[in-house]
């Protein structure tokens, strides 16, 4: 289910791109290039709707839906941020000490006192 919606949130991409760069403008027109857009305000009515801004909605509302979708699958997984993940501590491998260096490996007998033994 997540690659169907990960291959439908990248075809939806595709056409969101397409169908913004194909449309024009709003000052478009020669009078648009000069200053002029008396014609379209920015908050005024735009007049009817194309079909290339009502597949403009659609596509955003898609991807909208289907990013919404990746990240719930995302959360449901575990997958967690790449800095809850510790870094392998690197450590130095010690030099090999010399025949006169070795010491005898600590059992823990040296942190408990030796027992004396009790006089009868």
């Amino acid at each position: 289910m997540e690659i169907a919606l990960i291959v439908l949130h990248i075809i939806v991409c595709f056409i969101l791109i397409m169908v913004v760069l194909l449309q024009s403008g709003k000052a478009a027109d020669l009078a648009g290039a000069f200053g002029g857009g008396g014609s379209q305000t920015a908050l005024g009515s735009r007049g009817a709707a194309t079909v290339l801004t009502k597949a403009t909605t659609i596509a955003a509302v898609l991807f909208m839906m289907t990013s919404l979708g990746l990240a719930l699958i995302g959360s449901r997984r575990g997958a967690g941020s790449v800095l809850d993940e510790s870094a392998p501590a690197t450590q130095a491998a010690p030099a090999s000490p010399t025949s006169q260096e070795q010491a005898p490996a600590d059992t823990g007998a040296a942190a408990q006192p030796a027992a004396s033994p009790t006089p009868k």
